[in-house]
């Protein structure tokens, strides 16, 4: 029960990654909030009393303000935030819309960066710190083809998140993140689709490329992100700043 007595909010946490994070803090004790834009009290109401679900669109400053307070207010304040909510898009550089560009950037970046503010500014008034742990990706850690602008969104993420662990740490709030690898969640079936599309394959070819290329022989599942996100919100974490880890199965070393 590593975090028990703990206030929890997720974004992007009615499906995938996020839903196996609130899975896994309730198991550890904590009370945890899923938001999400659509769907999050329907994942949270079969979770038990200690999980609750709420509409949260990270581009809204006024839903992001309102999703905090609720939140805080049901929870007896906040003391682990995990930004997880974003969006994809692929094309080849000559195709990137503005539209998508903006897409990207408004949800991967703006939305992890002031979702992140407005906690961090709750969590100073708490004075009690706190675990703030933002979802990059593999791809921010190198560029790909048809992926320039999603790549260059979670690299911003990882560069965001060293910023602002050493700017919050002093507070005594750690941030940090974590850099999945290719993971079997229905967003990786929108990219597989949009793959498809793209380089004319087969429906399901990627998936099998990309699966049959990782080190450890498979596609990652939600479930293999889970112990290094109980281990960044909890205390054994309390002296890591300002880093962002790979789970990827060995697909990128750094």
């Amino acid at each position: 029960m590593r975090l028990q007595g703990k206030t929890a909010l997720i974004t992007g946490a009615a499906r995938g990654i996020g839903l196996a994070f609130a899975k896994a803090y309730l198991a550890e004790g904590a009370k945890v909030a899923l938001a999400d834009l659509d769907g999050a009290e329907a994942a949270a109401a079969g979770l038990g009393p200690q999980a609750m679900g709420l509409a949260l669109d990270v581009t809204d400053p006024a839903s992001i303000d309102a999703g905090v307070a609720t939140v805080a207010d049901w929870g007896g304040g906040i003391d682990i935030l995990v930004n997880n909510a974003g969006v994809f898009d692929l094309a080849p550089i000559v195709d990137i819309t503005r539209a998508s560009y903006d897409r990207l950037f408004d949800v991967n970046v703006k939305g992890t960066l002031f979702v992140l503010q407005a906690v961090a500014k709750l969590m100073i008034a708490q004075g009690r710190g706190g675990k703030i742990i933002n979802i990059a990706s593999q791809a921010g850690r190198r560029g790909e083809p048809h992926v320039a602008v999603y790549c260059a969104t979670k690299a911003a993420v990882i560069s965001l998140t060293q910023s602002a662990g050493l700017d919050l740490i002093r507070h005594g709030i750690n941030v940090n993140g974590i850099a999945p690898g290719v993971i079997d969640t229905p967003m990786w079936d929108e990219v597989d689709r949009l793959f498809a599309r793209t380089e004319g394959k087969p429906i399901g070819q990627k998936k099998r490329e990309v699966g049959a290329a990782v080190p450890f022989g498979r596609m990652g599942r939600p479930e293999d992100m889970t112990g290094t996100a109980v281990f960044l919100a909890s205390s054994e974490s309390d002296y890591i700043v300002a880093q962002t880890f790979n789970v990827d199965g060995g697909n990128w070393m750094s």
